[in-house]
């Protein structure tokens, strides 16, 4: 059993997507081709900004949104411990300071009520983080960001595809940062990323940023960095954007299903009402995190944890001194969460077997414990 069935989606759009890239072998344009500009117009197209600028990376679409806002050295930028490393690293990396603020437990989001308080004179941006594929609560987060002046980049990595009270993911603030990495709702078959932003100055300044600080051949207006999505991925991405909408519907089948099956022996997502999750992750919570996972890895079903170590007890981070307890539902989430197989190509019996052994593997816990 795959935990993300990549070669079930593949055996689907062999046609198309071989097509694609054959095309771009075919006019040899690898760097910057027809086929990016294309994409970044489709892009734009389904989350409603008026810009879109394709990057390398996820990793690479944070550090942009950065740069482009000219957030630097001793800068503080307002996120969540509970997050890949990328999030806490790119603001660290051109010199900011990452400040922490706890998650609502329920959704694993950003608390929009415990940020005011975490903002200082030196605070220059909020960065929520649209986790496991649902949306922050950002109506409140910028009206915030408005009282005080402030941009907010949402880190959409998970939830492109999402949608918060009709609005697409990726177009709730100033700038929406997403990944194309291949496990992602929407994935290439390699690294890749987008920016979007509906200013045209932010706009300008990261198409300049990902190229090398260029603002035309041999003219370099900052220092950028090398951020281009590859033609090739951009083909790949085309391809899939066909059935995007039908995966993302099979997604939501099976969290649907998985839900039935176990809302009552472990705590399963709550996405609230006015929003839908692109469910990157089908993530629950158990008691005994590591008896459950070995059962499951006996019984041949692959898991994984999204994430062990929140960001402020991180070893790179252990300079904020941020002891744990610092942010206690991060840290409950961290020792509690568990992501079982999901992708739009889940057969039912599948998600009936996978199930029947989670409820199989909480049921000897309990039994253990007694």
């Amino acid at each position: 059993m795959q935990f993300i069935d990549l070669k079930a989606q593949y055996r689907k759009l062999k046609l198309d997507i071989d097509a694609r890239i054959q095309a771009v072998l075919d006019h040899g344009q690898y760097i910057l081709g027809p086929e990016v500009a294309e994409l970044e117009t489709h892009l734009a197209a389904r989350t409603g900004a008026k810009h879109c600028i394709s990057c390398a990376s996820g990793t690479d679409a944070l550090l942009l949104a950065l740069l482009a806002l000219g957030i630097g050295a001793d800068d503080e930028v307002i996120t969540t411990p509970f997050t890949f490393f990328a999030t806490g690293e790119m603001i660290a990396l051109p010199g900011a300071v990452p400040v922490f603020v706890d998650i609502d437990p329920e959704t694993y989001n950003i608390d929009p009520a415990r940020i005011e308080a975490a903002i200082t004179s030196r605070t220059k941006a909020i960065m929520p983080i649209s986790l496991y594929g649902q949306c922050a609560d950002f109506d409140p987060i910028n009206e915030i960001a408005a009282r005080y002046n402030l941009p907010v980049i949402e880190d959409a990595a998970q939830s492109f595809g999402g949608t918060y009270k009709g609005r697409e993911s990726g177009n709730l603030s100033t700038i929406g940062c997403t990944s194309f990495f291949p496990s992602k709702p929407l994935g290439c078959y390699g690294d890749g990323g987008a920016c979007f932003t509906s200013d045209d100055a932010l706009a300008a300044r990261m198409m300049e940023l990902r190229n090398h600080g260029q603002s035309r051949r041999y003219h370099h207006t900052s220092i950028g960095i090398n951020g281009r999505l590859d033609t090739i991925q951009a083909a790949v991405l085309l391809g899939k954007l066909a059935v995007f909408d039908e995966e993302l519907a099979g997604r939501q089948n099976a969290a649907v299903a998985y839900n039935q099956l176990l809302a009552d022996v472990v705590k399963t997502p709550v996405v609230r009402e006015g929003y839908t999750s692109a469910y990157a992750q089908y993530t629950v919570e158990v008691d005994d995190r590591d008896m459950v996972q070995q059962a499951l890895q006996q019984a041949g079903i692959p898991t994984a944890v999204h994430y062990p170590v929140p960001l402020h007890l991180q070893p790179a981070f252990a300079s904020m001194n941020l002891p744990e307890g610092s942010f206690p539902f991060s840290e409950q989430a961290g020792k509690r969460v568990i992501s079982l197989p999901m992708h739009p190509y889940l057969e039912s019996d599948q998600i009936s077997r996978i199930a029947a052994e989670v409820r199989q593997a909480v049921a000897n816990h309990a039994t253990v414990t007694k």
